[in-house]
């Protein structure tokens, strides 16, 4: 095992949480531990220097100022948690899951831990935290977290829009490992998986959201073709053009996490991936606004534009902005309407006479 540099980019710090192991909560979670493993210390190396870069420059940096977000109703506030890990080679991974049939949003779809505001006064790292528990089962008290793991805060990006009207704050985290010496499944942290709301639970490689084909490392494998990896293609979109990404992440060379326990739609998705599994499925497919998500964030995280085809602006902020300004934001209403596709274009309209009065 390699050495971790001494220095202050070296981000495996020996800080420690006191862990009340009397505590309920911390007694499920240490009994979920024993059941199976997917967060695995002795699976995650010192960084390499490219990751260890790429931790550094999310940490420094700092989404624009977008005081919309505090005018906006609960209702269209939500965000979701990119939790990154390092995995034996000090490269690093995102943490993705696979949604249950039976939610009335994006079911059945690959997606980051999150969801809605649940007060007012929730920030959208709480959001993003309590949503990644009631998820995944990553304890949103840090004092929780079984050691030797332990989650840093490391930015957040710009706004982007969602289908369904809300505003979601990207949330990006990493997932310390104090102790990579560690060898025993009993200190692995397991992802509770959630009856309702998650089939499965995965990762993908990040760097690989800035390329058209897989990145194989030597040793590894993957199904098929490396091309099978990347997809894209302009759309329009609201009076303009709109790159649309279909990532293939290989699930051939990781642990998939999927629940023991199966009820309503989180069983039929689970079961479908099972079933699809055993035809010879082998990768799973992140699309939509998680795959821009990927893209933006690995652009800020290594200082790089993809070797694709893409959108350049990162989130949705100045289309968020003129549709609150035109009322379109309101509280959001079950089977009530939300902004219309004139709408957009009225705001889409009012971004670029904004955009093009700034170059005069």
């Amino acid at each position: 095992m390699s050495e971790a540099i001494p220095s202050e980019t070296d981000i495996h710090t020996n800080s420690k949480f006191d862990i009340d192991e009397n505590d309920n909560d911390v007694k499920e979670i240490l009994e979920r531990i024993q059941e199976a493993q997917y967060f695995d210390p002795s699976s995650m190396a010192t960084l390499t220097p490219a990751s260890m870069a790429a931790i550094a420059r999310l940490r420094a940096y700092k989404p624009p100022p977008f005081s919309t977000w505090d005018r906006l109703p609960l209702s269209r506030r939500a965000a979701v948690l990119v939790l990154l890990f390092a995995d034996r080679r000090g490269d690093l991974r995102v943490v993705l899951t696979m949604r249950a049939a039976n939610l009335r949003n994006y079911s059945g779809q690959a997606a980051f831990p999150g969801g809605k505001a649940d007060t007012l006064e929730e920030t959208p790292w709480e959001t993003a935290r309590r949503e990644a528990f009631e998820e995944i089962g990553l304890p949103h008290q840090d004092s929780k977290i079984p050691p030797p793991f332990r989650i840093e805060h490391l930015c957040q990006l710009p706004f982007s829009l969602a289908k369904t009207a809300l505003a979601v704050r990207p949330c990006v985290a990493f997932l310390h490992s104090d102790d990579t010496k560690a060898s025993s499944v009993g200190d692995s942290l397991i992802p509770r998986l959630d009856a309702k709301e998650v089939a499965a639970v995965f990762s993908a490689p990040f760097h690989n959201f800035l390329r058209p084909e897989d990145e194989v490392r030597e040793g590894d494998k993957v199904p098929g073709e490396v091309t099978d990896w990347y997809s894209g293609r302009w759309i329009d979109w609201h009076e303009g053009k709109w790159r649309m990404h279909d990532f293939h992440v290989p699930i051939n060379n990781q642990k998939v996490s999927k629940p023991k326990v199966r009820e309503g739609g989180q069983a039929a998705v689970a079961d479908e991936l099972d079933k699809e599994e055993d035809e010879g499925l082998a990768r799973y497919k992140v699309w939509g606004m998680t795959a821009r998500m990927l893209v933006d964030a690995a652009r800020v995280a290594y200082a790089e534009e993809p070797t694709f085809p893409y959108s350049e602006h990162i989130g949705d902020e100045p289309m968020i902005e003129n549709l609150e300004k035109m009322g379109k934001l309101g509280e959001k209403v079950p089977g009530g309407p939300d902004p219309t596709e004139s709408d957009l274009k009225t705001a889409k309209a009012a971004e670029t006479a904004k955009v093009s009065a700034s170059k005069m």
